[in-house]
């Protein structure tokens, strides 16, 4: 029955098949599957969850029976896989394997497979799996490569640590320095390498954070321990430390500053010590000897904290960091005294670091869950060098990185002399030649570093900070030095793992989806943000709950937005049941928006959002997990207060279609589609998705209520906004666009609504005139009324607004107004102008699954269709998924023959597990073929018969 619904489910919201023009003179050639043949199947990407376990990388979770998933490798297209064996392992000291069960089930599945062994994993527990399987013919796999996890710490009883801070009062209006904390600790003086086993650092910080041992950084994690909703819940991070201690004295040493927790967050300016007035720290170092022994260094009252060189480390402003207060070998074995001493009898320390002992405060209450979370962490990801310096008509020195990024700047081999400043203004894009700060608002975005006068060279780069930017203006550089040489942009985010690709024969179009995913990579750090640059960078529940389609065809991002859904029912818990816009909410000091509440659209992330993943994944249990969430949503929209309808109450105030590019610059809400509409619109879209939803998690009860609470709206929408010819009360793009894509009209009545969508667009040129609610579902509202080319048409338009015209003006990644920068260069002069802001690049739902014609079919990718769109002057397309079963790629390419003829081309490649539906055009327009596991080539000839390029509409006499 679940299959079904999910097959029903799909055809309704995904439709595979649209309108084809297409004569067609030859017939179809259908290629065999390629396969390799006389290699063995092998099994490869063995996982847990949706965690992949890197060889390079600990694994650790609190998933104590973690299900099981892989995917196959060299399968020739005859495999068929009857039973699996998985042998489950305990490691032990000197990662000796004790066997814990090897168990046998007959069974094909390969994809969340449950965890084979009679209990769940304790604390601290190591394992090794490895998988086997058995096909038809009683020909067994090899054993795939082991998949080793690791259990964390489970409850507040395994945390013997003790909560510190900084004893000192400090303002709390104003950003305080970053405190180092360190303490000593003496290890056996024999061979470290045959005393310890194993040693792990269990850390976090009510802040963020950095440690080191022996001078050495522990980790490679930026901004850790990433942002919550801290008072539900403080995520920790384990470490393997082994390799970094040694016999005799080592040393401990953390940095923590504000970060997220108490430092200045939100819009308008934002606040202060949302989550708390001072910073804390938590450590636990666990050492397991060989013999096994057992050793702790927590955090207590016997630890030292000193004010570090961070002078300011603030999300908006920036850091500053004074080369001149540093602590030598702070957090390297040496007496805390001697350090102190060996720094006031220099006569270059201006200012003596003095430790002091810590403040032993309360443990975290119990309401306070340490947790390991789901979703990766944010790391350093690559590194971009300048393209270009300018200097401006003021004299300044500018560094071009030809990429609108999300990171920070690194400078390396500076010299010159002691307390010498060296300042970095980091922008989006330049206005008159000179860095454009007014975007920002009230945030500096400036990193300032002061030289201690090394002669053989400094190098420095950010912490605790973080900036959208694509140009860096350098001020106190010593101009006979290479910039070049110094400076690199570190590109920083969640450490996602890609998830497709997407090109075409259109150049414009590829630079346009490159856009999107920079702007998916800059605003995916820790959570889902609207923007990465200004006095803001929110997670904004709206902007996902529109690209969640397609963020989850560009990167893997289901153990992050996963992550992020547990706090989004956190905070609608503490709003009385109406989910906050923005997650962590740290618009709650702030009465304007707190009143803004509920909202369509942006609270329906509670359903859209889980939805997405469940469809991405064929993972039930995310529905699960959130159906008190999206019920409790759904159960408190106000509707009618006369009962009239079931339609929301008209006296609520709506965001609506926001950033119409038709609405006043300082009114964005004031869309030419009635917020009431769009409102209506997706609260069907809502209910709709809740009678499926329910059915799948087993609520009958809610089904028959959603039903019926579906079948009522929709006739409500239809009475309130609909003419009996099809019409909308709202005649404009975004009312067709979602009454068409949420099945809101007759089929006769969709006819209409399509051909009235095509006249408006092409009435307005091709022009975009939708905002954010509108612009998902514009394309895909023509394509599937049949109106291929003016789909096209919008799609490759290039004047203002289009999707094409930010790539004609340098663009790099995804703007928030259609219009961010106008034609003549100069900035929008509204107060929102964001150059990165990822919720108009939903269009790659459009872009994988239309033009390259690549859709889902059913939930997890069990079947899918490879449907090319064929219009305007395509002639290739080329679209890569990793699904959960593996790499789906599709591929198509049309040629001209020379008598008025096309060929098209058009390759598959298949994993196990996947069915794809292949539609080849042919003689009577097209045919359907189902292939399964393999790589499959089809061949046709067609002619192309449709207007290309469009003809303007004849101006009225």
């Amino acid at each position: 029955m679940t299959a079904l619904l999910a097959g029903i489910v799909y055809l309704l919201y995904s439709p595979c098949l649209v309108c084809f023009s297409l004569a067609v003179k030859a017939n179809l050639t259908l290629a065999l599957p390629q396969n390799p043949t006389g290699i063995m199947a092998s099994i490869i990407d063995l996982r847990f969850e949706h965690y992949h376990p890197e060889p390079t990388q600990l694994l650790v979770t609190q998933d104590t029976a973690p299900r099981l998933s892989w995917t196959f490798q060299n399968a020739s297209s005859a495999f068929s896989p009857q039973s699996y064996d998985i042998e489950v392992s305990k490691e032990g000291s000197g990662s000796i394997l004790e066997l814990l069960c090897t168990v046998r089930r007959a069974s094909s599945l390969s994809r969340l497979v449950p965890w084979p062994l009679d209990r769940h994993l304790r604390a601290r527990e190591k394992i090794s799996v490895r998988v086997r399987v058995w096909d038809s013919a009683g020909q067994d796999t090899p054993w795939s490569a082991p998949a080793r996890l690791e259990i964390g710490l489970l409850s507040h009883a395994d945390w013997q640590c003790e909560r510190i801070a900084a004893p000192w009062a400090s303002d709390t209006t104003v950003s305080d320095p970053e405190q180092l904390y360190r303490q000593e600790f003496s290890l056996p003086a024999a061979s470290i390498v045959g005393t310890i086993d194993q040693a792990r650092l269990y850390i976090t910080a009510q802040g963020v954070y950095e440690a080191e041992i022996n001078g050495q950084r522990v980790g490679d994690i930026f901004m850790a321990p990433g942002w919550t909703a801290y008072d539900a819940r403080l995520p920790y991070q384990t470490y393997d430390v082994t390799s970094l201690l040694a016999g005799g004295v080592n040393c401990l040493g953390v940095r923590v500053a504000e970060g997220w927790f108490s430092g200045r967050i939100g819009f308008e300016g934002g606040h202060r010590n949302i989550w708390g007035p001072h910073t804390a720290l938590m450590a636990q170092l666990e050492i397991r000897y060989v013999d096994g022994r057992e050793e702790r260094i927590v955090t207590d009252g016997s630890w030292q904290v000193t004010r570090g060189p961070i002078r300011l480390a603030e999300i908006y402003d920036g850091e500053k960091y004074d080369a001149t207060l540093e602590v030598p070998g702070w957090s390297s074995p040496a007496a805390s005294a001697s350090i102190t001493s060996s720094l006031e009898n220099s006569a270059e320390i201006s200012v003596v670091a003095r430790w002091e002992p810590v403040l032993v405060m309360d443990f975290l209450p119990a309401t306070t869950n340490l947790t390991t979370g789901f979703t990766e962490p944010v790391r350093r990801i690559e590194d971009v060098n300048p393209v270009q310096r300018i200097t401006t008509p003021a004299g300044k020195t500018v560094l071009d990185f030809g990429q609108n990024l999300v990171g920070y700047v690194r400078l390396k081999n500076i010299i010159g002399p002691r307390g010498h400043q060296i300042t970095l203004s980091h922008v989006e894009v330049l206005e008159d030649g000179e860095i454009a700060t007014r975007p920002l608002r009230v945030c500096k975005a400036v990193d300032v570093y002061t030289l201690k006068g090394d002669a053989s060279g400094e190098h420095y780069e950010p912490r605790f900070t973080f900036h959208g930017f694509r140009y860096v203006q350098v001020d106190g550089w010593d101009d006979t030095v290479d910039l070049s040489a110094s400076i690199k942009a570190v590109v920083c985010h969640t450490d996602m793992r890609s998830a497709g690709t997407f090109d075409c024969s259109d150049p414009l179009l590829n630079k346009l989806y490159q856009n999107i995913r920079w702007g998916m990579r800059g605003n995916f750090l820790s959570v889902p943000t609207d923007c990465p640059q200004r006095d803001e960078r929110l997670g904004w529940s709206g902007d996902l709950a529109l690209f969640a389609p397609a963020a989850t065809l560009i990167y893997d991002c289901f153990g992050m937005l996963k992550n992020w859904l547990v706090d989004v029912e956190y905070d609608q818990k503490v709003l009385g049941g109406v989910p906050a816009m923005v997650t962590p909410n740290s618009t709650i000091v702030d009465p304007v928006w707190c009143r803004r509440k509920p909202c369509a659209v942006w609270h329906d992330v509670t359903i859209l959002a889980p939805w997405e993943l469940y469809s991405e994944t064929g993972d039930a249990t995310i529905l699960a997990q959130q159906y008190s969430s999206m019920t409790t949503w759904i159960d408190i929209v106000p509707r009618c207060k006369n009962g009239a309808t079931h339609l929301w109450d008209p006296s609520i105030f709506q965001l609506g279609d926001w950033l119409d590019p038709a609405a006043p610059a300082d009114a964005p809400w004031k869309s030419a589609t009635d917020a009431q509409l769009v409102a209506n619109a997706f609260l069907v879209h809502s209910l709709d998705l809740m009678v499926l939803i329910s059915r799948i998690v087993g609520q009958t009860a809610d089904c028959a209520k959603f039903s019926s609470d579906a079948l009522a709206t929709r006739q409500d929408f239809q009475n309130e906004y609909v003419s009996p010819n099809g019409r909308l009360i709202s005649d404009s793009q975004t009312a067709y666009a979602l009454a068409i894509c949420f099945d809101l009209l007759t089929p006769t009545q969709a006819v209409v609504a399509g051909n009235r969508l095509k006249y408006l667009v092409h009435k307005n040129g091709f022009r975009i005139g939708t905002g954010f609610a509108g612009t998902p579902f514009l394309c895909e509202a023509l394509a599937r009324t049949g109106h291929t080319n003016i789909a096209y048409a919008m799609l490759l338009e290039k004047t203002c607004p289009s999707w094409l015209y930010p790539v004609t003006m340098d663009a790099t990644t995804m703007w928030e107004r259609w219009d961010s920068l106008l034609p003549d260069g100069s900035v929008n002069p509204g107060d929102m102008t964001s150059f990165n802001h990822y919720a108009f690049g939903a269009v790659a739902t459009f872009l994988h699954g239309r033009v390259a014609g690549l859709r889902r079919l059913a939930p997890g990718w069990t079947k899918c269709c490879f449907v090319p769109l064929i219009g305007a002057e395509f002639n290739r397309a080329i679209v890569e998924h990793v699904t959960p079963f593996g790499l789906v790629s599709c591929a198509w390419e049309t040629k001209q023959d020379g008598d008025g003829m096309n060929t098209i081309k058009m390759r598959a490649l298949v994993p196990y597990g996947v069915t794809l539906e292949v539609v080849v055009p042919q003689e009577t327009g097209e045919k359907t073929e189902t292939v399964g596991m393999g790589e499959w080539v089809f061949k046709s000839r067609f002619s192309r018969d449709y207007e290309w390029p469009i003809k303007p509409l004849p101006l009225k006499s």
